[in-house]
């Protein structure tokens, strides 16, 4: 008996050699272990930017002079905005700012020039998107600076005693939809998709993943139940699940978080129905993949990491090299959450909620074609 209770290395090693032989087999573990800590690290080190630059701009101009087009360049010379358009009217302007194709809209009021040099001090208003604070902080507060050096720039000659005495203009910040910058109005309406994203992609994956441990698979191949019909009789208890997720985190946001709810509750409601099926089919097709349980929260968990650090959820959407925005530009989070604050922030209606609807749709789509199929041979 005293032998056996000697440690030895000899049986150490053979426990050590039988794991690397498990690992060897289990390659989707594997990859995952190496695979994760080298998104993490590529994201974290290449794609994170809280200090987003050359920021969508319109402008709207009523006054052709010299000093209004000196003040569009210095916005592109900024680094901080990068112009787009040039609009005729408020209505298109604000249409642009609810859509979210630009960030900011600056307001070039009628003879802006000739005001400023009688000293009258015209206003200079710059509209923003305020919805992602972090995402317009830091070029509100390089605009004023910017402005003084564009002033100081044409009121030269003869004009230089204007800039050498008080401002000749009022430079007017107006952050939209979230004028005061309080996070939570940002964070628990995306937290909406974050937690459909994450609830019903995992659930999904390991409900189908765990019939087949049971073998419990096998007697859906006895029935006459055909495979498309098998996926949307899992895919509707889960469907629920959302919607009362959903339920559950706009109450939060009114009677908790005080987040004013613009627009049209029934809308949200009716368009998150493509983006849970989205996840819905994700699950799916990672079940069709995972051999076990682990596996399927592995995949899971990758398809999650990407997608909550690459949508604009915690760091500015815009402040991401163009790489990492065409990889977020795929994922259906970065569309939906787009939609959930247009629609509760700025009460976006069905016609500028459509430009995020269809690119998730087109998701749904191809996602769950891809299951159907997988599915199918599954149970072949």
């Amino acid at each position: 008996m005293a032998p056996g209770r000697i440690f030895s290395f000899r049986r150490m090693w053979a426990v050590v050699v039988k794991e690397f032989v498990q690992m060897r087999r289990d390659r989707v573990t594997f990859g995952m272990m190496i695979g994760i800590p080298l998104m993490q690290l590529i994201l974290f080190g290449y794609a994170i930017n809280s200090d987003p630059k050359h920021l969508p701009t319109a402008v709207l101009s009523a006054d052709n002079s010299a000093l209004a087009r000196t003040l569009s360049t210095a916005l592109q010379t900024s680094g901080y905005f990068r112009l787009v358009k040039t609009v005729g009217s408020e209505a298109e302007a604000e249409q642009l700012l609810a859509t979210g194709k630009v960030q900011f809209v600056l307001n070039i009021p009628a003879d802006f020039f000739r005001r400023a040099v009688r000293g009258e001090r015209p206003s200079l208003l710059l509209e923003a998107d305020a919805t992602d604070p972090a995402a317009v902080g830091n070029a509100l507060t390089a605009m004023r600076s910017l402005v003084q050096t564009a002033m100081a720039r044409d009121l030269a000659g003869s004009l230089s005693y204007l800039a050498a005495g008080p401002p000749s203009l009022d430079l007017v910040l107006h952050s939209k939809y979230n004028p005061e910058g309080i996070t939570q109005y940002n964070v628990v309406p995306g937290l909406m998709g974050v937690v459909l994203t994450m609830t019903l992609v995992i659930i999904t994956a390991l409900a189908v993943t765990r019939e087949r441990e049971r073998g419990t698979m096998e007697n859906l191949l006895t029935t006459p139940v055909r495979p498309l019909e098998v996926m949307l009789g899992k895919l509707t208890p889960y469907i629920m699940v959302g919607y009362l997720q959903m339920g559950l985190i706009v109450l939060a946001a009114r009677f908790i978080f005080q987040v004013p709810l613009a627009g049209s509750l029934t809308l949200l409601f009716a368009v998150s129905l493509i983006f849970i099926a989205a996840n819905l089919a994700m699950g799916i097709n990672f079940s069709t993949i995972a051999q076990n349980q682990l596996q399927a929260v592995q995949m899971s968990f990758f398809f999650f990491l990407p997608s909550i650090l690459l949508s604009g959820f915690m760091f500015p959407f815009r402040g991401m090299p163009s790489w990492a925005q065409a990889i977020g530009s795929v994922l259906p989070l970065t569309h939906y959450l787009r939609l959930v604050r247009g629609i509760l922030l700025k009460g976006n209606g069905i016609a500028e909620a459509a430009q995020h609807l269809w690119p998730i749709a087109l998701f749904t789509v191809a996602v769950l074609t891809i299951a159907l199929k997988r599915y199918r041979q599954t149970l072949d």
